[in-house]
């Protein structure tokens, strides 16, 4: 089997055997362990083959890798072929994915473990990573975009895996159906490539992009269609609304799409077909200011969100908007860099979650929590890491990626400017204080849990926070490798503007004030008994009722959008269309094919001399026609 091809393959055998075999073969406790066994064992098996792909590649001198399995089809002479392409992007991708991924497996074993669909779940997980790496490795659009059809139906699956609760089956439903609108735009921007360059294999549309002349196609249009497709994957304004109600399925889902997989597949993109918006400024311009609006205006929401998981949503929202505005301003190794490092330590917080959930018996409310400290000391700990390391501060891996963000927001000579610096910077500060907020809501302070869940407080199994304490020294150590420098040759750098350049030491600075400033705040507030928050409160109800409302965009969307769908769809299309138009011509012509028969019927009486008088009556009848026309 091709090494690239097994890469793939082998989470998918996972999806086959515990869902064609395990649901059905194996009782619930005995087949426990071939679940798990299977369906932990084949990502980490992945995992190995990827860091075999990659010991290849850096022998090969990076060269890149590609395996071709076979032709799909072949239209006009010209063959869409199933190929794999890997190089330096693709192997960063495929160890996040794979890594991270594992790991978030081998989590799932403890969160899951008295779940009656334990099987089930395992393989919608595998099936999951397997279009994901689907989506990595392939080489051309055509492959890329099976994988990302192919993650939204995983997603769908995962994210209503609980879909006896309606609430749960929408919030599925309502995640497949907002990707599918942006979905529309990537078709259009792969039809466009397609008709003018004929191949839909990625590293060719960029040679074509950067050669001079370049194609015969406006690179800005292009740039913007497939981004519309980013905007919905990747969770970006307008199409954003999907991924905080994600929060439905599990917690390790949760995780597994924020922060090593489906989310980020927009970034992966935009980086890979670099050299389409390397041309294009406008659509690039787009992408920074649509990320850095995004990242805004989700942490105002996240600001006041009370139930864990959403926050930690919006924040992912947040940190997108930061990896897109860095791959707007031709930092496209920048926002793989802040990927990488939003891998661990989101990953790290959403486990963290589980583990906090996992100890109070479903509790997600931050306003019931408090002083879990002491409670669940190694869920803590690696969530305080996790929770420095996204709020910037030194020496943690999101302080290095986030000031390079921050750094070519402001001084790169492909669009960056002091505007987009200054929302990026406010956005860091929110970030920090709404990440420790959250930390002192339910790790610090007093205890606001009822009796009964205090009495039944206990930490994790070691399935759990034996991967928590990975996931925070990754977070912690994952910023010294320069992800950048990297990929530098792949995705170059993009120059600095001259009289910007001296900003580079007061940024650091700055970056570093930002996160320290947003944990005094929060202290500040929630210090105590949270006295001069509950003040603020106060004074602040409206403020308060509109970011816990998240603006009412869903409210906004159910009117502008969802009622005149469902008033078109009820009253042109069902009764109109299907009840009037196409029920009422079948019943018409049943009804006159029942009339005409009737009429027949009458004919039909059963008397000899009626049938001679009518054999007569057609004799005569005859030969007058024929005398007349003879």
């Amino acid at each position: 089997m091709p090494e690239l091809a097994a890469i793939a393959l082998a989470p998918l055998a996972g999806f086959l055997l515990n869902g064609l075999l395990a649901t059905r073969l194996f009782a619930h406790r005995r087949g426990h362990r071939f679940v798990t066994l299977v369906g932990c064992g084949l990502p980490i098996a992945a995992f190995a083959l990827t860091l075999k792909a990659f010991a290849d590649l850096a022998a090969g001198g990076y060269a890149p890798l590609s395996q071709t399995l076979y032709t799909w089809i072949a239209i006009g002479g010209v063959p869409f072929e199933v190929s794999f392409w890997f190089d330096r992007l693709t192997a960063v991708m495929a160890l996040i994915v794979t890594g991270v991924g594992s790991l978030i497996h081998v989590y799932s074993v403890g969160y899951m473990k008295d779940d009656e669909s334990y099987a089930r779940y395992f393989a919608y997980l595998n099936l999951f990573l397997f279009f994901m790496l689907l989506l990595v490795l392939g080489r051309s659009l055509l492959v890329l975009f099976v994988g990302w059809e192919g993650v939204g139906l995983a997603s769908y699956l995962l994210i209503g895996f609980w879909f006896s609760d309606p609430e749960k089956a929408a919030a599925g439903k309502k995640a497949f159906v907002v990707n599918r609108i942006g979905d529309a735009g990537f078709l259009l921007g792969m039809f466009v490539l397609y008709a003018t360059l004929g191949t839909l294999d990625m590293d060719r549309i960029n040679a074509a992009f950067l050669a001079s002349p370049g194609p015969a196609v406006s690179a800005t249009l292009v740039g913007i269609l497939l981004f519309v497709g980013a905007t919905g994957k990747s969770a970006q304004i307008p199409l954003y609304v999907w991924l905080p109600d994600a929060m439905a399925g599990p917690t390790p889902v949760s995780a597994l799409i924020h922060a090593a997989t489906m989310v980020t597949a927009g970034v992966y993109m935009v980086a890979r077909l670099s050299g389409i918006y390397v041309n294009a400024e406008g659509a690039s311009q787009l992408v920074a200011w649509i990320g850095v609006l995004t990242a805004f205006f989700a942490a105002t929401i996240a600001v006041a969100q009370h139930d864990i998981k959403k926050v930690l949503a919006y924040s992912t929202v947040s940190q997108l908007g930061f990896m897109f505005l860095a791959a707007g301003v031709g930092a496209y190794g920048v926002a793989v860099f802040h990927l990488y490092t939003h891998a661990f330590f989101k990953a790290c917080l959403f486990l963290g979650a589980g583990s906090v959930i996992h100890a109070l018996s479903g509790e997600q409310d931050i306003r019931k929590m408090g002083g879990l400290a002491r409670r669940i000391p190694v869920t803590f700990a690696t969530f305080a890491v996790a929770t420095a390391a996204i709020a910037g501060l030194p020496p943690l891996s999101g302080f290095f990626s986030k000031d390079e963000i921050l750094w070519f927001a402001y001084a790169s000579e492909r669009g960056g400017s002091p505007w987009l610096f200054a929302i990026a910077a406010l956005t860091a500060l929110m970030t920090a204080f709404y990440m420790f907020r959250l930390l002192w809501l339910v790790f610090l302070g007093r205890s606001r849990l009822d009796h009964h869940a205090a009495a039944h407080v206990h930490e994790s199994p070691p399935s759990m926070t034996g991967v928590l304490v990975v996931l925070a020294i990754l977070s912690a150590a994952g910023g010294f490798l320069s992800i950048p420098h990297v990929l530098e040759p792949l995705l170059p750098l993009p120059g600095i503007v001259a009289e910007r350049a001296g900003g580079h030491v007061p940024i650091v600075v700055l970056s570093v004030a930002l996160g320290l400033a947003g944990l005094a705040g929060a202290w500040w507030l929630f210090g105590g008994a949270g006295e001069r928050a509950a003040r603020l409160d106060g004074r602040a109800q409206g403020l308060r009722r509109l970011l816990e409302g998240k603006y009412f965009v869903d409210e906004f969307y159910e009117r502008l959008v969802g009622r005149p769908l469902v008033w078109v769809s009820e009253h042109v299309f069902l009764r109109l269309g299907d009840r009037a138009v196409i029920d009422g011509t079948l019943h018409g012509l049943a009804g006159l094919a029942q009339r005409t028969a009737a009429l027949m019927g009458r004919v039909q009486t059963g008397h000899l001399h009626f049938y001679a008088f009518l054999a007569l009556a057609g004799l005569v009848g005859a030969l007058a026609w024929s005398w007349r026309h003879g």
